[in-house]
């Protein structure tokens, strides 16, 4: 028996096997040509693959450790690619339910692997280093999805590529105006927009359409910064919670989220700020860690009034502290409060952080009915995420030069909200999260480094992921 698994046809018909399930995953049949390498390799061995060492001869300690570099590299590559990927938790914007610090193992096969759109770079480095990308563009593919275990689902922990982030302005090294790093490109142009706005206002008692100034935004932006466009599997990672799938109605009323008219389940990560006021007692911020409190999110300052992200648990919690007068949840904004900085960030919808929508969240094969009043809400969907030449002329919408009173989605889409609803960049702010941006399920915290507290928290060390809780 020990024979037959020692033989070159036995190896060769394992390998052969895995291999053809292989390409029939990857639905790309021509790389079935591989099979005479994969013959090869078992029987023939007419070529050596491994040219950087020698067959049946004791190799330099130096070539030895190169073959075991390369094979690393390339085993923990399509290992990132196909199966799984870390990732670690830099914000608190799903705290209580995910804490700063926590790294995860995250799966991508829960909703299949994506094959790269851009093969070719540097294993293992961030998009940008000194200012050059990492990787090249020589090779471009299209999108492609592999067959996963499941599909998105409604209240799903969800790590995806950054939409916005799809254009970058990286800082000039003779510009000194902004703080160094990089920025989302339509966020800084829109910021800049309102801002020459507001100075003609006070300066010249004048305002002019808001498309004039954002014009001059684009060009003075572009003067200090270069832009940089990056193709999605180069897009920054966030993590959110999937609050609503395509198909969907979603509002937010008072900072609760509403889909399709219900109310979102109380899950006992959700957390909102609340202002605790005390009789001048001070709150030791070491017993915030309990509360899965970050000091980053906390104003442990203005005593004797705080503000604490908390769920609703541990508000009545604390609640009971001694010393605590009162704790009471913030509403920062009413109804009808327009927010710019909020999606679609126009006028025509009065939306803000805790009052948002009703929005229809686009699905595939789906038609919507365009006019220059609801196009901010799709202007993203139709010219960046599906590819298409957009043009307003007075009242009229051009796709691809051909005047166009509807608009059928090509994809499925997503409406991400972060735990930590107050201090979140989510949806509410950038919008849809296409589905070729989607990565991966996290499912489980390997490692959780406490970087405010110091040390390692014990108790999160391989713990499940749980969406539903």
């Amino acid at each position: 028996m020990d024979k037959i698994f020692k033989h070159k046809y036995f190896k060769f018909g394992i390998a052969a096997f895995l291999y053809l399930l292989f390409v029939i995953w990857l639905h790309n049949y021509w790389f079935l040509i591989g099979f005479p390498v994969v013959y090869d390799i078992y029987v023939s061995k007419k070529v050596n693959w491994t040219f950087w060492k020698k067959r049946n001869k004791k190799n330099h300690i130096i070539v030895e450790w190169l073959d075991a570099l390369i094979f690393a590299v390339v085993a923990v590559s399509l290992i990132n690619i196909f199966i799984f990927q870390n990732y670690k938790i830099p914000t608190p914007s799903m705290e209580g339910s995910l804490l700063v610090g926590d790294h995860l193992y995250v799966s991508k096969t829960a909703y299949g692997p994506r094959t790269p759109n851009t093969p070719l770079a540097v294993p293992f480095l961030p998009n940008t280093i000194l200012q050059k990308k990492s990787y090249l563009e020589w090779i471009k593919r299209p999108y492609k999805r592999l067959k996963g275990f499941s599909d998105v689902k409604r209240n799903d922990i969800v790590v995806f590529n950054f939409p916005a982030s799809d254009t970058v302005a990286l800082e000039k090294s003779d510009h000194r105006l902004y703080a160094k790093g990089n920025f989302d490109y339509f966020a800084l142009v829109r910021d800049e927009a309102y801002s020459l706005m507001e100075r003609d206002k006070i300066q010249n008692d004048r305002e002019l359409g808001y498309n004039v100034y954002e014009s001059y935004a684009r060009k003075q932006i572009h003067k200090l910064f270069d832009v940089e466009t990056r193709p999605v599997d180069r897009r920054d990672n966030y993590i959110k919670r999937c609050v609503a799938i395509a198909g969907d109605v979603i509002e937010v009323k008072k900072n609760n989220v509403i889909v399709n008219g219900e109310s979102q389940k109380a899950y006992e990560g959700i957390q909102r700020y609340y202002r605790i006021t005390t009789n001048g007692t001070p709150i030791n911020p070491r017993s915030l860690e309990k509360f899965r409190v970050s000091p980053q999110s906390a104003d442990i300052r203005n005593n004797p009034s705080y503000a604490f992200p908390l769920s609703d648990e541990f508000a009545e919690e604390i609640a009971a502290f001694p010393g605590v007068v009162s704790v009471k949840a913030i509403e920062r904004f009413t109804e009808e409060q327009y927010d710019r900085d909020i999606f679609p960030h126009s006028p025509d919808y009065s939306w803000n952080l805790e009052f948002f929508g009703p929005l229809t969240i686009p699905k595939e094969g789906e038609t919507v009915e365009l006019t220059t009043v609801n196009l901010p809400i799709y202007s993203r969907i139709i010219s960046a995420y599906e590819q298409n030449k957009l043009e307003v002329k007075g009242s009229d919408i051009y796709i691809n030069d051909v005047l166009a009173t509807s608009y059928t989605f090509q994809m499925n889409y997503y409406f991400m909200m972060g735990d930590n609803r107050h201090n979140s960049a989510d949806s509410r702010f950038w919008g849809f999260v296409p589905d070729d941006h989607i990565i991966g399920k996290p499912r489980l915290i390997w490692l959780s480094l406490d970087k405010d507290y110091g040390g390692i928290r014990w108790n999160r060390l391989f713990k499940i992921i749980r969406s539903d809780r």
